[in-house]
């Protein structure tokens, strides 16, 4: 039987297009919570960018997050797990960055901010996920003394192929084109969840997750129930148990229903 549900925010809960909640989805959820469920989000989104819960989290329906795609884990004030990257490999990423004058966010605990920024971190960033515009600041190439919990630089993915190799301790979490979110090594969304679920006291078996983008699989995958959005890329329906409608079409609303959770 299902007890949690965990759920990518952008492209899964939040619309592309509207840049909002479903309201099917606030109902759905809204009855799910009623009979007891527990809702998790699971993002790449630092907790600092995070938005656009706001119609979920007036109704006290969020148990907890996974954030930074599990790099930084937390419920109500309680932080359950933070795992920073080594900060050689911090060094190594953003002088490449540096070097070949591309953008790259970095995230502490309750700070973010880019070197190098141009245009289509605007574009991306502000336009389309509709984040505040984030501060820039200079390079530097040294970062002891921080704890760097995601970077986020604008390569293809040849240049991450290049860089890679540099980089053993960091894990790679694609679900745009333009940028690829590191983590420190075996931070990600299904070990997310299995700490999540330790401290609530539920079983692997007893959860289900939503998702639509790159950095979903493992979780889809690692979940219960894992279930791709209609709008997901093609790879992402194929790693999930389910195939729902678009967030646009009321996909969580119509998954929940058919898995009678709802």
């Amino acid at each position: 039987m299902t007890k949690a549900l965990f759920l990518d925010i952008d492209g899964t809960l939040v619309s592309f297009k509207t840049h909002e909640i479903p309201l099917s989805a606030i109902e759905a959820l809204t009855t799910a919570k009623a009979k007891g469920m527990r809702i998790f989000i699971a993002t790449g989104r630092p907790r600092i960018v995070i938005n656009n819960l706001s119609a979920l989290q007036e109704r006290n329906l969020i148990d907890g997050y996974i954030t930074m795609n599990g790099a930084y884990c937390f419920a109500e004030d309680s932080v359950i797990y933070k795992s920073p990257i080594p900060t050689a490999e911090v060094d190594v990423l953003t002088a490449f960055c540096h070097n070949r004058n591309i953008p790259c966010i970095l995230v502490e605990e309750n700070d973010i901010y880019v070197n190098q920024p141009n245009g289509i971190v605007e574009e991306i960033f502000h336009e389309q996920l509709k984040i505040a515009p984030i501060g820039a600041r200079p390079y530097s190439g040294n970062h002891s003394g921080q704890e760097i919990y995601q970077l986020t630089p604008f390569i293809n993915t040849d240049e991450e192929r290049i860089l890679l190799p540099a980089l053993p301790n960091c894990e790679m979490g694609r679900w745009h084109p333009a940028f690829v979110d590191a983590t420190a090594k075996g931070n990600t969304k299904q070990n997310g969840i299995d700490l999540i679920i330790r401290h609530f006291d539920i079983q692997r078996e007893e959860t289900m997750a939503f998702g639509d983008g790159g950095n979903d699989i493992g979780m889809l995958r690692h979940a219960g129930v894992g279930i791709a959005m209609g709008n997901a890329q093609e790879d992402v329906k194929a790693a999930a148990d389910y195939v729902t409608s678009g967030v646009d079409d009321n996909g969580i609303a119509n998954a929940l229903k058919w898995f009678k959770i709802i």
